[in-house]
């Protein structure tokens, strides 16, 4: 039977980073599951779809080839074919995902591929509704934050290390914005699982956040 290990957050806890941390130190396979919402988005961005319009959206899903593979190591999206990794991390393709991940069409079709890959191999699986939804039996579960403030200042210096100008207060009200969003949806709102360990990550460091989390999966699995 395979292992896994669900880590649950808002938008810029450092969940990405940390998990893929995690599977390498394991030997597990990371699993973006934000990724996958992304070209979703991406897709809904290319077709030209308002993202309030809710039954456009729901017959795009239905048209999207969205994919998941593993190529040295490393997770590959694609969507109809085309590896759209290097477009999913622009603000506007977060801001329709956030939108976007809400509709329980979009989430039945991404979550169904995200329990088949759980069950074929051991995964670290990163999210906002990974411990309560998508691998609610997992028996390692992770809740990872940080303030909005640290958050804004981590996303504001991965901008300007691009070269792209940003507006920190901008950052951080989307943020809060996007927070709210994931908390209040109808359907699988960002919240911790009862039986997940909180790790609040503003004064750690990546190193520490990940050896609290190996030391936790060392005692659950």
């Amino acid at each position: 039977m395979s292992n896994s290990i669900a880590i649950d957050g808002p938008a810029g806890a450092g969940k990405s980073t940390i998990a893929k941390l995690v599977a390498e130190k394991l030997g597990y396979i990371y699993v973006d599951t934000g990724a996958m919402y992304r070209a979703m988005a991406l897709y809904l961005i290319r077709q030209h779809i308002d993202r309030n319009d809710t039954v456009a959206i729901e017959k795009a899903c239905e048209e999207a080839d969205i994919s998941i593979s593993f190529e040295d190591g490393q997770q590959v999206v694609t969507l109809f074919g085309e590896n759209v990794n290097g477009l999913l991390r622009t603000e506007e393709v977060g801001n329709m995902a956030s939108v976007s991940s809400t509709n329980p069409v979009v989430r039945s079709k991404l979550v169904s591929l995200q329990q088949k890959l759980a069950c074929e191999k051991d995964v670290v699986m990163d999210g906002r509704d990974i411990g309560t939804v998508v691998l609610p039996d997992s028996k390692c579960k992770i809740y990872l934050t940080a303030s909005s403030k640290v958050r804004a200042k981590r996303r504001y210096d991965e901008l300007a290390a691009k070269g792209e100008p940003a507006d920190i207060s901008r950052i951080e009200a989307d943020i809060i914005e996007r927070d709210n969003r994931d908390m209040t949806r109808e359907h699988s709102p960002l919240r911790r699982a009862d039986d997940a360990i909180l790790i609040d990550s503003s004064d750690m460091t990546i190193e520490e956040v990940r050896d609290a989390i190996l030391l936790e999966a060392g005692r659950k699995l």
